[in-house]
């Protein structure tokens, strides 16, 4: 009977998996997403640095401003409405740092290539974005999606995964 009730219990965790994978997932588009690109002056060591540096400032300066939009058109405006506050605050962090040269804020449209963060592919193609260039912007870039706000989340405590299906079948085990 035990035997029967396990294989009724994975049968239907199968089920449901197939089920989930084999649904339909929507296609997002670049219409659907605001991103955001720091470029590095360049690609030397020192400036690449100090473009995760400026990235932390960025995002901790723009967490609450990002967390109470609810469309990408709200977050382009807002961002918008930033941009000389991203300027002139980076611009002083580099001086903070040594570094001569300033930074350039603005948002525009440009073209990028299919790109992955993190469980998301974004299609290649035209995409509204804050971009953010550190002095010639001539090096590497650190990217991230700011609506709907991949980069962009408050600190949480750390989620706890439990299974009642696993409960069920270690107390069965038990008894």
């Amino acid at each position: 009977m035990k035997n029967v009730c396990i294989f009724f219990l994975l049968s239907i965790i199968i089920s449901l998996t197939v089920l989930g994978i084999s649904a339909p997932q929507a296609t997002p588009s670049a219409s659907d997403y605001l991103r955001m690109h720091i470029r590095a002056n360049s690609n030397a060591t020192c400036d690449q640095d100090v473009k995760y540096a400026v990235k932390d400032e960025i995002v901790s300066a723009l967490t609450p401003v990002v967390a109470t939009c609810e469309s990408k058109e709200e977050a382009v405006q807002k961002m918008r409405l930033q941009t000389g506050y991203i300027q002139a605050l980076t611009t002083r962090f580099l001086q903070s740092k040594g570094f001569t040269y300033g930074a350039r804020a603005q948002v525009r449209t440009e073209k990028f290539p299919t790109r992955v963060y993190e469980n998301y592919t974004l299609p290649a193609g035209e995409y509204v974005s804050l971009i953010v260039e550190l002095g010639e912007g001539k090096g590497d870039n650190w990217w991230c999606v700011v609506y709907p706000p991949l980069c962009f989340t408050a600190k949480q405590t750390p989620v706890v995964y439990k299974s009642k299906i696993l409960e069920i079948i270690e107390n069965w085990k038990k008894g």
